[in-house]
Parts: C-alpha cells; structure tokens; sequence
C-alpha cells in the first residue's frame, strides 16, 4: 500500500534515490501509485547501474518520459497495467542491453518505433492491450534473440513483415485481435523453434500454405475469425505436437484431412463456421470432439453425435426484405410492413429473453430478414451472433456488423449487449417506413438517417415517408389513421436508435407497442 503522487514533486520518492550510484534493482510493482514518471529516472546517478525495473500495476499516468532511454544498463522494464498515454519513445531504442520489455495493458498508441532494431538482446516482448496502430517494424524479425511477441488487442492494420516468418528463433508469436491483413507466406515453416502462433481476429486472407506442416514444434495454432481460404492443408497431420487448433469462422473449403486422425496429443479441434464439405474424421481423438466444433459447415457429415447429417431449413420463397425494398416491381403496403416488423420484434424478443442465456444477433438489416410464402418474417443470418452468459450483460468483440445499422458502442468499442439489436432494429423499422438505406447518398456529413427522422417528428413525417404509403389500401385502413400510425412507428425508432444503450427500449416492450400499433390500424 506504498502511496505516493508522482505529479507532486515533493511526493516522488524516486528523489530520493536518485544519488543510489550502485542501485541495479527497483521493484515498486502492485502500489497504489499515481501521476507521471518523473524525468530524474533517466538521471545520471541512477541510469549508470539499473538493471531491473518493475513498476506495474501502480496506476501510472501520463507519458513515458523519453529520459527512460538513458537507463544504459537495463535488461528489465516492466510498465504494464498502468494508465501510460502518448506514443512510445524513439529513446527506447536505446537500451541496448534490455532482455525483456512488458508495456501491456496501457493506453498506448501510434507505431512501435524503429529504433526498436537496435535491441539486438530483447528475447521478450509485451505491447498487448494498448491502442497501437500502423505498421509493425521490417526488423522484428531480424531480432537475433528475439523469442516472444505478445502485441495483441491493439490496432495494427498492415500487412505482417516477411521477416517475422523467416525467424527461426521466434517461440511464440500472440498478434491475435487487430487489423493485419495479407496472406501467410510459405516461408512460415522456416520458423522450426515456434510453439504458439495466436494470428485469430484479424483480416488475414488467401491460403494455408502447406509448408505450416513444418513446424514441428508448435502446440497451438489460431487462426479462427480471420479470412482464409482453400482447404485445410493435410501437412497438419506431420505436426505431431499440436494440441490445440482453431480455424473457426473462416472461408475454408474441401474436407477435413483424415491425416489428422495420427495427432496423438491433439486436444481441441475448431473449424465451425467455414465451407467444408465430406466426412469428419473419426480415428484418434476425433473420436472425443463434439458438435459444437463442426457446425456452420453446410456439407460435412459423419457420426452421429456430431450431429451433421449441416442440415435442411424452410424454403423461403419470397427470399429477403431487401429485394422487396429495392427491386423494380415490388411493394409492401402498411400492413405487410407493419406485420414483418412486428415478426422481426417477436424473432429478437425471444433471442433476448426467451432462453436461459440471452443471444444477440449482431446484424439485423433487410438482408437478414427472410420471407416465407405467406410473407411471415425470420430472422436470418447468425454468423456473428454473441451468446451472453447468464452473468453477463454486456461483451466485446472486434467482429463488426453492417455500416449503417451498428449501434454507437458496437461500432466505436466493440460493445455488444442485447441493446445493440435494438438499435438496429430502431433503423431497421426506419428503413422500412421510409424506404431508404441509412447508407444512403442523401445522408452525408452529419445528416445522418436518425437525424432526419427525428428532426420531421412529429409534424412532417408524412413527408418523408414512402410515397407508396400515401395510397394506403383503404380495405385494410381508414385514411385519417394512416399519419397517427406512422408517427407511432417513428416514434418509437427513434427511442430505439437513442445514443445511451440504457436509454432504449427492450424488445419486449418494442414488440408489445408495435402490436399495439397494429390493432389501431385494422380498426
């Protein structure tokens, strides 16, 4: 419980050290320390003999002073859980000696510099969980001792330098979480001491290269929600270490290699949510895997615990709520609209509150929105649905929805919580009495298609409804209804597509006042 304020110079009790000429180690990790580090870290007195500095979790704030760099004998620095800002100094580049540098868990951004290349000693590396972007250096993995990378959850969105795959000292490399983009080069079985490769979450693309097959050491390997394609190379059955393999939610194609059956230490294998297609091996210890790692995959097929024998859904004749929004030839009334949406509400309604964990769609737009013969709605499309665990209101993720439809939180933070559908919904229901995309090309700068709801309610919203609506079926309506009703429906988008989460509306509630709606109009 050391508790100092390093912004009050009379408080930083680093000054009193600073004449502790042979003082190598300072360790003040875990105390309830705030404000900057001081610049007299770096001083002369100090820099000549440290050799290991830990200060983590201690609710450090502002830069890393660039003062650090002078710190010439250093081979440990550990930063990480603080509230560090700002970029990362070039200065860093200087501690030539420095073995292991951890800065995770920080608020972090812009690149990593590239004086980085000169520490020729660093065997690790920490930078997960900051806010870092732009390219990562050419040399990294030119680094001579360089044996672990741990950069994930940032926001890295280049293509990865071909010199990582090159190294053949790397032992763990976690990038998992950000924006890299590109393929896997061949030159990744050149990497024969890697153990952990953690590429999951990015927007890696192209193939497998079969050359991963080489990596003889390697016990875990994810590659999952991330776009790679072709088939899953039958070299990952020479991989006799692997325990651990994700490569869910992909667009892989072709079968499962029945090589995989000799894995003898294989644990967990994952490939839901691909293209794959043939038998699901079922030798080794393919014999203990469950349902749950297979599914997503329309043509795989095999023992019947898994279940697979991939799948026959109702025909939905009247295919989606986009073409009948937006082909030539095609019109809802009222009415239909009204009772789509209503079937919409009661499909989330039951998502969100009708089973023991509630499920959240992720991605409601007309697209998604199926219907049968009789025009009844479905919901449709759960590629990226989240389930929340009775515990849980709310999750993270990096898998984004559709422009346009993503509430404020899901969008900027990747928050999800069943009020993000709600706030798709609410521009759904928009959509759908407007008859405009809310990406559409009259919505530029800040006018978006909320704003120009809530700006016509209540007086003008006959204005910029559909003009379809004006000529409402009069079997099913009485004219002078037709404007209270449409209000109604505004109204209620626009509590939806509120800003704050806690300030929309439950689906329940959405789907009892939509009915509501409903019996005023028939009658």
């Amino acid at each position: 419980m050391f508790t100092n304020d390093l912004s009050i110079h009379e408080q930083e009790f680093l000054t009193s050290l600073s004449n502790c000429k042979n003082l190598t180690s300072l360790l003040i990790g875990d105390n309830p320390i705030i404000g900057p580090l001081p610049k007299l870290l770096g001083s002369s007195n100090i820099s000549a003999s440290l050799e290991t500095f830990v200060a983590r979790g201690c609710n450090i704030s502002g830069t890393i002073p660039s003062e650090i760099g002078n710190l010439s004998s250093l081979f440990l620095l550990n930063l990480g859980d603080n509230n560090l800002n700002g970029m990362i100094p070039e200065t860093l580049g200087h501690l030539r000696d420095v073995q292991h540098l951890s800065i995770y868990g920080n608020k972090l951004h812009g690149p990593i510099p590239n004086s980085f290349c000169n520490l020729k000693n660093l065997f690790y590396i920490s930078l997960k969980e900051n806010r870092l972007s732009g390219q990562l250096p050419i040399c990294l993995g030119n680094l001579p001792s360089l044996s672990e990378i741990y950069l994930y959850d940032n926001f890295f969105n280049s293509s990865i330098p071909s010199t990582l795959w090159s190294s053949n000292r790397l032992q763990i490399v976690s990038i998992s979480h950000n924006m890299f983009e590109g393929s896997l080069s061949d030159a990744i079985g050149n990497m024969n001491s890697l153990r952990g490769l953690n590429l999951s979450g990015n927007q890696l693309s192209g193939s497998i290269p079969s050359s991963i097959g080489e990596l003889q050491s390697l016990t875990s390997l994810w590659l999952d929600n991330n776009k790679f394609n072709g088939s899953i190379p039958s070299s990952l059955g020479n991989m006799k270490a692997l325990q651990y393999v994700d490569l869910s939610e992909n667009n892989l194609s072709g079968s499962i290699p029945m090589s995989l059956e000799t894995l003898t230490d294989l644990d967990y294998f994952n490939v839901s949510f691909n293209k794959l297609t043939g038998q699901i091996p079922d030798g080794g210890h393919f014999g203990n895997f469950t349902s749950e790692l297979f599914i997503g995959n329309k043509g795989l097929c095999g023992a019947s615990r898994f279940n697979v024998e991939a799948l026959v859904l109702e025909y939905m004749p009247n295919e989606n709520l986009e073409k009948w929004f937006y082909s030539p030839n095609y019109s809802l009334n009222i009415g239909q609209r009204l009772g789509i949406m209503i079937d919409v509400a009661s499909a989330i309604e039951y998502l969100h509150q009708g089973y023991s964990s509630q499920i959240v769609h992720c991605d409601l737009k007309p697209s998604n929105i199926l219907l049968d013969d009789d025009m009844v709605a479905r919901v449709g499309d759960f590629g990226i649905a989240k389930l929340l665990t009775h515990d849980q209101r709310m999750a993270q993720t990096k898998t984004l929805g559709t422009i346009g439809y993503m509430a404020p939180e899901y969008g900027s933070g990747g928050l999800v919580s069943t009020f993000v559908d709600v706030y798709s919904y609410g521009i759904l229901l928009m959509e759908t009495f407007i008859k405009k995309r809310p990406t559409d090309e009259i919505f530029l700068g800040e006018l978006t298609m909320k704003r120009w709801v809530s700006e016509s309610f209540p007086n003008s919203i006959i204005q910029i409804v559909d003009n379809e609506l004006l000529n409402a079926d009069k079997e099913y309506f009485v004219k002078s209804n037709i404007e209270e009703c449409l209000a109604s429906i505004m109204e209620l988008a626009i509590e939806c597509t509120a800003d704050l989460p806690d300030e929309r509306p439950n689906m329940k509630d959405v789907h009892v006042r939509l009915k509501n709606v409903n019996i005023k109009v028939v009658n």
